[in-house]
């Protein structure tokens, strides 16, 4: 009978968590195409828990934490994928300073540069402000492997903020 529930819990949360799930997930990855696919799988793992015999209370929160989880899947399907690709090179890449005028966009086209795992680590660290300890636990990494992951991750957004020309407000 919970199971029953469960599912009604779902279907009538649907209509309002829809929107919500969609733009966290298109906030945090900015492709239409992309947030879509994830919402759909969002949904799906949601259809799929609450049938089990022992279904988890649902709520637009509980969406919204199956859509992160979603979310770096995806991550780490597009990094394996580009590491399978990828051929290395040996540029230096000289590091600048972050910019106080960057503005959004700037600053998304810097973080879609990123590899995968640095997108998803500062994304659940600095956007979802989550603690190191679960940003660790969503990525199946130690917390030690997760502070150097944010390091490297911020030096590769500097690097990636420097190629996008900056316009600075009042010039």
């Amino acid at each position: 009978m919970a199971s029953r529930d469960a599912r009604r819990a779902l279907l009538d949360v649907y209509d309002g968590a829809l929107p919500m799930v969609y733009g966290y997930l298109l906030s945090r990855c900015g492709q239409p195409a992309v947030a879509e696919d994830l919402t759909g799988e969002t949904f799906l793992a949601a259809a799929a828990a609450v049938r089990r015999p022992d279904p988890p209370p649902v709520s637009v929160p509980w969406l919204v934490g199956v859509a992160r989880h979603k979310l770096v899947d995806h991550w780490r399907r597009q990094g394996r994928e580009d590491r399978g690709r990828a051929v290395l090179g040996d540029e230096e890449v000289e590091e600048d300073p972050f910019d106080a005028c960057l503005d959004a966009l700037v600053a998304r086209a810097a973080l879609e540069q990123l590899a995968p795992d640095h997108r998803a680590a500062l994304t659940l660290r600095y956007v979802d402000d989550l603690p190191v300890p679960e940003v660790a636990a969503l990525m199946g990494r130690t917390v030690h492997a997760t502070e150097g992951l944010l390091v490297r991750a911020r030096r590769a957004l500097r690097r990636a903020y420097g190629d996008h020309p900056q316009e600075v407000p009042g010039d």
